[in-house]
């Protein structure tokens, strides 16, 4: 086996979302855990993590391992996701990590009835790579209690520290190693919150950095490693803007999946990397992209930022208060280099059953164009653009239709969505196409 490849069912991993085991001061203390066992379709994520550790007041934690036990055993076949508890771990605390070892003999337990329903388990802060390897031996060690198949149960691992994003730099190298099972890894997953508290960072406001250098590098090592790297929780829920801005800069760096604190977020970050319903053009002014509204079939840029005025010596292109005088093929080019176009699910399945078609003709690399008239002020200019498509260009944009093919083979819960959102045809394509 190559490190390269994925070693799991799941391609990819949209939405990693967590739940308390166990809420103090409440009759069913399990009630969380409860809703989140019912979730379907967009709602339910592709993992779903109990959450044993933060979530969880470390009072309630070990009526929390026993809540997953029941919760798992009675509703656990009928969810849609994989199972993945998140159990304590410190790699600085020993009396921490065998609390954690015991809840997970606990939860995957045959005889307590949960066992064969959960995928594996979250371990959190994670150090060295020796840490790594004490969790994937207790882990060997509660498969070979419960009689499971070694490596059965995938380890996640959540990175909130320096030691641990190093690390990951190891994992090509560990991984396969007889001395460990390490290939039994399955997500990484970037936990910014204790991350900067382990750097030492502070920001003017209080509010997190950003961290783009460690969302890279475990998306890196996700790579190299044949594992899925997974963006850590957003905490503002009310900002649906800032989550798609946030997913979008993480899928410009191949980590296409996010944490989820509500439905409402799992909602989001299920439908967040799949290819848009509809394609649309991008109008770039400075560093702001507007969309162009469509009317008729003509799209329309109705900002103010952008103005087009007809002269007898041609027209007249205002962009941000610098204008430009310039002739009808010179106003399409320059509207060329600020226009960008998204494609939809069903532009990117027509692209590629074209392109196969040619290479089964004989043909390396085809030309494929693009038209569409662009209005500004009243004014309408039809513009066009070529792209050359070999078979580089195919595999790069295989990517997408990728991701659609693994959720629509491990989710059948979310098949209608799909459906509603594209319609069957296309649905029907994409999942046939590359």
């Amino acid at each position: 086996m190559s490190v390269d490849e994925r070693t799991h069912d799941r391609k990819f991993v949209r939405t990693f979302f967590t739940s308390p085991t166990a809420v103090e001061g409440e009759d069913d203390s399990a009630k969380l855990l409860r809703s989140a066992a019912g979730l379907r379709g967009m709602q339910a994520p592709d993992v779903w993590v109990p959450d044993n550790e933060d979530a969880t007041a470390p009072s309630m934690r070990d009526e929390g391992a026993a809540n997953i036990v029941d919760v798992v055993a009675e509703h656990g076949a009928g969810f849609p996701g994989e199972i993945h508890p998140r159990v304590v771990w410190h790699r600085d605390s020993p009396g921490t990590r065998y609390q954690g070892f015991e809840h997970m003999r606990q939860i995957a337990d045959p005889e307590n009835g949960a066992g064969e329903r959960i995928d594996g388990f979250v371990i959190p802060e994670v150090g060295g790579i020796d840490d790594w390897k004490k969790a994937d031996e207790f882990m060997t060690i509660v498969e070979h209690e419960h009689g499971l198949e070694t490596g059965s149960l995938a380890m996640s691992v959540i990175i909130e520290s320096g030691a641990a994003e190093l690390a990951m730099g190891t994992l090509r190298e560990e991984m396969g190693k007889p001395s460990n099972n390490l290939e039994r890894l399955f997500l990484l997953v970037d936990g910014e919150v204790d991350y900067t508290k382990d750097l030492r960072a502070i920001t003017p406001t209080g509010e997190l950095p950003p961290w783009p250098e460690l969302r890279h590098n475990t998306s890196r090592a996700a790579s190299a490693a044949g594992l899925i790297a997974v963006d850590g929780p957003y905490d503002d829920i009310r900002d649906v803007d800032g989550y798609h801005a946030r997913m979008t800069d993480n899928q410009a760096k191949g980590m296409l999946g996010i944490w989820s604190l509500t439905p409402g977020q799992v909602v989001e970050a299920n439908k967040g990397p799949l290819p848009p319903e509809t394609g649309s053009w991008l109008l770039s002014v400075g560093d702001r992209e507007v969309t162009l509204d469509q009317e008729d079939g003509v799209r329309v840029y109705s900002g103010d930022r952008v103005s087009l005025a007809e002269t007898d010596a041609g027209y007249e292109l205002t962009v941000a208060g610098d204008t430009l005088v310039l002739g009808e093929s010179e106003l399409r080019e320059e509207l060329l280099d600020m226009l960008d176009y998204v494609p939809s699910l069903d532009d990117i399945v027509d692209s590629m059953e074209e392109f196969e078609a040619a290479k089964a003709a004989g043909k390396g690399a085809i030309a494929m164009s693009r038209t569409a008239t662009v209005r500004i002020d009243g004014i309408d200019v039809d513009i066009s653009s070529d792209r050359m498509w070999d078979e580089a260009t195919y595999q790069a944009l295989q990517t997408p239709i990728t991701l659609f093919q693994d959720v629509y083979e491990n989710r059948p819960d979310q098949h209608d969505d799909l459906a509603e959102l594209y319609g069957e045809a296309v649905v029907e394509r994409a999942i046939n196409v590359g």
